[in-house]
């Protein structure tokens, strides 16, 4: 029989609320303010089937979304949702699909656009409608950011708030538990919206919060062993960041030698970072690295190649080749061991931002980007052929996977340690990539973090490094002129990798970066330091 790959999911063991998204770029919000309280939350598009669901949440959230309810082809939820009798709560283009429901006259262009602050006026009616601004005063600030507007009242519907702009700009159902709000109460912006989201969550849906790391790793422990079984083998792509760190700390917990844990040196890694790697992983946690030289294969199929989607796919591919020629290579030598067995199972430290990023399936919002550990797989991987994947980390963010890490003892400088992209170096190049351009950004990345460090900046910055544009600038050393590359110098801090804004340097200190970069990295003749945050732009350059 097939193990159960669905029996520990977390929704199968805590209470859990789905969050269906419609395309906005702040759902995944909604989870992270739902699980600091303590409550389990899912994601899944807009158009999941309920039929098709194996669980039942005990409540449901409906995200925004840059839409129009009204227009022809908008995204709309499966109608037997709302015969699951849980809670719901529609946020923004969340509580216009409500109102359209019953009558798609409820909802129309706005004459007036909502962005921004706004003061919401909670109305009192004194019934079960009021449970949801319970505690929270008789005015809140909130953020708005919308057009459209609700411009009646849905049928069998009271009004619980509203905004100078939004005479409905909070409704709840007069008997079934239905509340939809104009605002959005997962952004920082709104300052009562923790308190609002618990409100639904524990005291309206009445989910447990007890979601805590704790559990989920014995959990999950349990779950993998289920999955891989007793004989089989484990092949583990490790590069020594939080995420590839956490998830090998667990299989290695749940399977001990079975898990064999690779490297594979693509030849755009950071400077010294194989060896420190193998270092450091057999020092803290007894893994035994094996490091795999594939330099010269990597860049001569990367040779000519601009496009970063191409890039990331070309790499993704190499990945696996390598990896299934070692699982024949491991084989062999587990022959006639305790661990003799098939490598059945190929593990990657995958990230709930990763997918939220690289697949259209959650919902209807585009692709920013194809991520090496989803999109960039081979159709053979994705469609379950050769090697399976294995994702203990999946429905996982950045500092549920940190807080994992110091649990399992993990060492600080690990668990903290920047990340640092499977395709590493190549894109972060702004064009195709040599083995000359690696060099000089390998060297100038160097340089910058090594000043962070010393400067005692390291940890206050979420993530760091040196780009490079291939685009040549003039310039002058001595009495010499120069063509040479630029280097864009980026640092970042975010609580979720889903937003971030720019780490705030002083200008000196970045003038004494720029200076050091120019006067040890041949091929240099400007430094420019990138003011984006995220959103408009992604943290890596591709």
């Amino acid at each position: 029989m097939a193990p159960n790959t669905e029996g520990e999911a977390p929704h199968n063991n805590f209470d859990t609320i789905l969050v269906l998204d419609f395309g906005s770029q702040t759902s995944h919000l909604i989870l992270r303010r739902l699980r600091s309280l303590g409550v389990f939350a899912e994601l899944l598009p807009c158009t999941t089937k309920i039929a098709e669901l194996t669980w039942k949440p005990k409540g449901i959230v409906f995200s925004g979304g840059p839409a129009s309810v009204y227009d022809e082809g908008s995204p709309h939820v499966d109608p037997a949702v709302f015969d699951l009798n849980v809670p719901i709560l529609g946020i923004c283009y969340g509580c216009q699909e409500i109102a359209w429901r019953i009558d798609s006259k409820n909802v129309a262009r706005g004459e007036a656009r909502e962005y921004g602050h706004a003061d919401v006026n909670v109305t009192k009616v004194n019934s079960h409608v009021d449970r949801l601004f319970a505690g929270l005063g008789d005015s809140v600030a909130a953020f708005m950011s919308h057009f459209d507007k609700l411009i009646s009242l849905p049928k069998g519907f009271v009004v619980i708030a509203a905004t100078k702009n939004s005479e409905f700009a909070g409704i709840a159902h007069e008997e079934k538990p239905i509340f939809g709000v104009q605002f959005h109460p997962e952004l920082e912006h709104t300052p009562c919206g923790t308190d609002l989201l618990r409100n639904f969550s524990v005291d309206i849906c009445g989910a447990k919060p007890n979601w805590k790391m704790g559990d989920f790793v014995q959990l999950e422990i349990a779950r993998i062993r289920e999955l891989v079984g007793d004989r089989a083998l484990v092949l583990g792509a490790c590069s020594g960041g939080v995420d590839s760190t956490v998830g090998a700390a667990l299989m290695r917990e749940a399977i001990g030698d079975r898990f064999k844990a690779i490297l594979i040196d693509n030849g755009c890694m950071r400077l010294n970072e194989c060896e420190e790697v193998k270092e450091t992983l057999g020092r803290h946690l007894g893994i035994n690295l094996t490091v795999v030289d594939a330099e010269d294969l990597f860049l001569s199929r990367l040779e000519g190649v601009s496009d970063p989607e191409k890039k990331r796919k070309i790499i993704g591919s190499t990945f696996i080749d390598l990896f299934e020629k070692e699982a024949i290579r491991i084989e062999k030598e587990a022959e006639n061991t305790p661990n003799s067995g098939k490598v059945e199972w190929f593990l990657q430290g995958t990230l709930y931002p990763d997918v939220i990023e690289s697949l259209s399936f959650r919902g209807p919002s585009a692709t920013i980007k194809t991520h090496h550990n989803v999109g960039g797989l081979p159709e053979r991987m994705m469609n379950g052929q050769g090697l399976r994947l294995i994702e203990p980390l999946r429905l996982l963010f950045k500092d549920e996977v940190r807080a994992i890490g110091r649990q399992l003892g993990i060492h600080e400088s690990l668990v903290n340690r920047h990340p640092f992209p499977g395709p590493g170096i190549a894109i972060r190049i702004l064009g195709d990539v040599t083995k000359e351009r690696v060099d000089i950004a390998r060297k100038a990345d160097h340089i910058f973090i090594s000043m962070i460090k010393e400067a005692g900046l390291y940890d206050e910055i979420s993530q760091a490094f040196a780009g490079l544009d291939t685009s040549r600038s003039v310039g002058v050393f001595g009495d010499q002129r120069v063509w040479g590359y630029i280097i864009i110098l980026r640092a970042v801090r975010t609580k979720d990798f889903m937003s971030a804004e720019v780490f705030n340097f002083d200008n000196a200190f970045l003038q004494e970066i720029s200076r050091k970069i120019c006067n040890e990295v041949d091929g240099v003749s400007r430094v420019v330091y990138d003011l984006t945050s995220k959103p408009p732009g992604t943290i890596e350059l591709e």
